[in-house]
Formats: C-alpha cells, sequence, structure tokens
C-alpha cells in the first residue's frame, strides 16, 4: 500500500471521519458511507455487511442498487465472497466474480467486485462491497484505496456504535433512577409487580417480561405479573403453580445468579413445564429474587429472536431483581405495619367503648346512690299479705343488682396496678413512631423526633400511653391535609417528663379552644369527641396531665407529662 493520499482521497476520508460527530444514528453513519465509496468508486451496487455476535452471521446492515430482498438472508462466515474477507480479515480484488467458486450472485449482472474487512482490534466485525457491471472496472490500486477508506469507515462506526451504547446504557440507568422513585411510592404489592415486569420488558426490548414468586417452603413458583408485545397471545402463559423440578427458571434459584439460554425451543427447553407456549420466544434471561437470603421468585425476559446476552445485561437484569426483591420485601412490610395499625384501631376503639361505659357508668353511680340512700331513710314497711310489700322489696334488689352492676363495669374499665411496668420512655415513643411510618409517609408529612438526652424510664401501662400518643399524632396528621412537619419531642425535668406532639397544621379554633377535652366534642366532620377526653383519662390514671401548650395558624403542640418512678428513671 502506498504512502501517498490523493486531495480527492483525503477529502474522502474526512468525510468518512465527520459522520462519528454527525446527527443520525449509527444506521445512517452506515448508510453514508457506503454510498460515499460508491460514489468515489463510480460502483453499480454495493453492500456494508456486519457480523452479528449473538449468531455469528454476517447480516447486511445497508445496501445500494441491489434488490429489495436482498437483506432477508444472512451468510456464514467463510460463505460467498463476503463471508471470505470476513474469515481470514483480508482484502480481495475479483476481476471476474463469474471465474469464482466462492461467488454468490445477488445481482446477475455484476461482473467485476472488490471487499475490504471493516477491523476492530484485528477482528474482521464486518466488510465493504463494492461491485461493478464491467469487466476490470477495479484495480489492485482500489483495492488499496478501499482499504485505506475501510479503516478509517471502521474508527467512525465504532465510534457510533459507542455512543450509541453510551446512550442506550444512560437510559437504562435513567430507567432505573426513576423506576427505584416510584417503586418507593408504591405500596400495594400489584401495582409494584406490574411496574418491575413493564420495565424490564422496555429496558431490554423483550416481546415477554414475567415474575414468578416462589414458595420457598414447597419450591412451587406461581405466575405473579408479566408484561408483553401487543401481539402477545397471554393464554400462551400457564398460571397454574408449578414444581421447581423440570423448570428452567428455577435454575436461577438454584445457581443464586443470572442465568440465560440462547434457545429455549431447542433442547435447552426440552421438558421445561414453565415456558409460555410461544414459538416465537427464542432467548431467555433469568434472575433470581431474594428476601432477607430467602428465594422469593424469578425475574425473567424473554425476546423474539436468537439473543446472546452480554454482560451488562446480565449486571442490568441483576439490578432489576435487586430492585423487585427490595421493593416487594417494603411492600409486605408495610402491609403488616397497615395490619398492625387496623390491629390498634380496633382495639382502640374497644378501649373508647370500655371508657365511654364507664363514662357512663359513673354518672348512673351518683343518682343511684342518692335514690338508695333515699330509700332507706323512707322506713316504709307494709303489714304481711300487702301485695305492695313485695313490690318494696324488688325495688331495694333491683337498686343492690344495678349499683352492682355500676362497680363491675368501674372494675373492669379501671387498668389494674399489675399492667403498670418499667418500659424506657424511647422505646414507647419510638414504637408508636414505627406503627405511624405509612401513613406519614401517605399523608407527606415529615417526622422531627427528639429524644432526652439521656434515658429515662416510666411505670406505665404501655398499650394505654400508646393508645395517647397514637391518638394525639393521628389528630396531627388530620390537621395537615397537605403534608406539613410533625414534631416529637421528650425533655425531663425534676421529678417529670414531657412529650410534646407539635404540628405545622392551622390550628384548633378559637371557639373550642377551652373545651378540647370535653366528652363529644369534635373540630371535624366524622369525629366522635372522645379522642382526647378518653387521652386525658388515660394519662391522670397515671397521675400524669395532657394539656395544650399552644395553638395558632401555624400549629398546635399538645403536652403529654409523666411522673417519674420514685426509684430509677433519670431524667
Amino acid at each position: 500500500m502506498t504512502d501517498a493520499v490523493s486531495p480527492s482521497d483525503l477529502a474522502v476520508l474526512y468525510r468518512i471521519a465527520a459522520l462519528a460527530s454527525s446527527d443520525g444514528d449509527a444506521r445512517a453513519a452506515e448508510t453514508a458511507v457506503l454510498a460515499e465509496l460508491l460514489a468515489v468508486f463510480g460502483a453499480s451496487s454495493g453492500s456494508l455487511s456486519l457480523l452479528n455476535p449473538h449468531t455469528g452471521y454476517l447480516e447486511i446492515a445497508s445496501q445500494q442498487g441491489l434488490p429489495p430482498d436482498t437483506g432477508n438472508f444472512a451468510l456464514k462466515l467463510g460463505q460467498g465472497i463476503t463471508g471470505w474477507v470476513t474469515l481470514h480479515a483480508k482484502p480481495l480484488l475479483v476481476p471476474n466474480v463469474n471465474q469464482d467458486p466462492r461467488y454468490i450472485a445477488a445481482r446477475t449482472a455484476v461482473y467485476c467486485e472488490i471487499a475490504a474487512p471493516l477491523l476492530y482490534r484485528g477482528q474482521a466485525v464486518g466488510v465493504i462491497n463494492i461491485d461493478s457491471d464491467h469487466p476490470d472496472a477495479f484495480t489492485e490500486l482500489d483495492l488499496q484505496r478501499l482499504v485505506r477508506f475501510a479503516h478509517e469507515a471502521s474508527r467512525t462506526l465504532h465510534r457510533r456504535w459507542q455512543l450509541e451504547r453510551l446512550q442506550g446504557e444512560s437510559a437504562q440507568l435513567e430507567t432505573l433512577v426513576e423506576l427505584g422513585h416510584s417503586l418507593v411510592a408504591r405500596l400495594e404489592e400489584g401495582d409494584l409487580l406490574a411496574t418491575l415486569t413493564r420495565s424490564g420488558r422496555s429496558l431490554f426490548d423483550a416481546r415477554l417480561c414475567t415474575l414468578h414468586a416462589c414458595d420457598p417452603s414447597q419450591l412451587m413458583f406461581e405466575l405473579q405479573a408479566w408484561s408483553s408485545e401487543l401481539n402477545f397471545s397471554d393464554t400462551a402463559l400457564d398460571r397454574e403453580p408449578f414444581a421447581a423440578t423440570h423448570s428452567l427458571l428455577a435454575t436461577a434459584l438454584r445457581v443464586g445468579r443470572v442465568v440465560e439460554f440462547q434457545d429455549i425451543n431447542g433442547t435447552e427447553g426440552h421438558g421445561a413445564v414453565d415456558l409460555p407456549a410461544d414459538p416465537s420466544l427464542c432467548s431467555l434471561l433469568a434472575a433470581p429474587l431474594l428476601v432477607d437470603g430467602a428465594p422469593a421468585g424469578v425475574l425473567a425476559v424473554f425476546t423474539a429472536h436468537p439473543h446472546r446476552f452480554s454482560d451488562a445485561q446480565k449486571r442490568l437484569l441483576a439490578a432489576l431483581a435487586s430492585f423487585a426483591a427490595v421493593a416487594l420485601h417494603n411492600a409486605r412490610l408495610y402491609s403488616r405495619v397497615f395490619q398492625s395499625e387496623e390491629s390498634l384501631r380496633k382495639n382502640q376503639t374497644l378501649t373508647t367503648l370500655g371508657l365511654l361505659a364507664a363514662e357512663i357508668a359513673h354518672e348512673i353511680r351518683n343518682p343511684l346512690t342518692v335514690i338508695k340512700l333515699l330509700h332507706g331513710s323512707l322506713g316504709i314497711d307494709f303489714p304481711e299479705g300487702d301485695p305492695r310489700r313485695r313490690d318494696l322489696e324488688v325495688i331495694t334488689e333491683k337498686i343492690e343488682q344495678l349499683e352492682g352492676i355500676v362497680a363491675r363495669v368501674l372494675s373492669f374499665a379501671r387498668a389494674p396496678s399489675t399492667l403498670h411496668s418499667r418500659w424506657p420512655l424511647s422505646a414507647v415513643v419510638e414504637d408508636t413512631l414505627h406503627l405511624l411510618r405509612a401513613k406519614l409517609t401517605q399523608s407527606g408529612v415529615q417526622l422531627r423526633y427528639v429524644p432526652t438526652a439521656r434515658p429515662v424510664e416510666i411505670e406505665v401501662n404501655k398499650g394505654q400511653l400508646q393508645q395517647v400518643f397514637l391518638n394525639l399524632a393521628l389528630n396531627a396528621l388530620q390537621a395537615m391535609p397537605h403534608g406539613g412537619t410533625l414534631g416529637v419531642k421528650t425533655t425531663g425535668e425534676e421529678g417529670a417528663v414531657h412529650i410534646d406532639f407539635a404540628d405545622s397544621g392551622t390550628g384548633i379554633p378559637e371557639d373550642i379552644r377551652p373545651r378540647i377535652f370535653e366528652s363529644f366534642l369534635s373540630g371535624r366532620a366524622g369525629g366522635t369527641g372522645l379522642g382526647l377526653a378518653i387521652a386525658q383519662r388515660i394519662v391522670k390514671d397515671h397521675h400524669g396531665d395532657l394539656s395544650l401548650v399552644g395553638t395558632s395558624e401555624n400549629g398546635t403542640t399538645m403536652r403529654v407529662t409523666l411522673p417519674l418512678p420514685k426509684h430509677g428513671g433519670h431524667a
């Protein structure tokens, strides 16, 4: 090859190199390179073929002057002039294609052909073919020029391929970040799994993405969610649970990593019970889902063409599966929190009914005592045989019966002192706030918790005190329908500790502030007006106090004050 390059060839090399930063995609650059070279050599037709790394076949990426259906077939390495140039990574001049047994006719009028490999790091990744309908149209000098142009085209196209790959990975990373934000906000398991499979199919441009849940105790799998192309028939999916035996997907859990199968319709998928009944599906990539180290399921993507998955794609599916496992774990945690909250609400309702019954019994006891005293002081006595004497005995008996009922109700509603025990104040407060995590997230409220500088112990009925804290916190959230801040601060002083609940809501209406602890007084629709009244009674039963520290249009602060045990319980 001569070192001298003509000004016209330098211009061609410059135009090819400029395609590395031009508008359009790699396919447009491939077409532009071929068009440039056909014009340079005055060729009748030509093609630019690339080696498919997944199949090992040469496929036409761009062609000009050939029949429209020429690009529908692929060549093996060594097959035809194109395959020979790729296999040997050497250029070739064929003065008369009719005398070369390697030639495979794509167009009958072709007479002369030159071909040069596209090389990357010494390996052929493609071929440029230039054809002419005239005898001896190309010379050895033309072949040298084509090799020079092909060398520059290789570097240019490689840059375009790299750029597209980086753009694709950037889009994938952006999708993963958006998916992460989306998964944090989704608490319903069904929505969560549907989002995951949609994202999986989009990230891999796959025909189908499935997520199978696994029951680790029985090693059974069941289809939980899927996302497919519009022309995919959902009837191809088996929704019945199946065992890990003879399951291709279960391989990912057995080996504990991402696995791929390039041809599930061949021997790799033979006898597998978990593959969709769709012959268009070809290659499969599956990743295990592990929650707390235990098998939770398998995330899989299916392609509609033979595909060799790259290491980057395997890492991507592993990252998506990790997202799925974490999000699934969080969704189940949230579900348990909601169940705990519902259980606590039921307990609160029962406690409310009990305290309400106690309040009514307390109010009944006073007039009942007066009736009993007045009845006893009347000194009424009727002679034997007078029916009124029996009536008087019945009245006395019923008064005593009512008095016994009232005493039992009051005794039942009063928390036995044996239920009081010592607890770290931080444990009682933090356990309550833990129950509120999901509610805080849903309400858009930020929590600011400030514990005491030193550990503090209190002697209380933990369940009842948590009911008080929960009531104050829920009242605060209801005062902030559009989000805000809930501050919980505990401070100690000599012999007592204060627990403040401060919200950034709109405050308590001025007309009801003096009466907020009265029963059946409520400042909101649907309220019973019993919450604060019951909370105050519980606190007073603990020899403490519940008070309104302050309220305005900028928020409200409620304070629970509790005595410290006489021995221990540091402030």
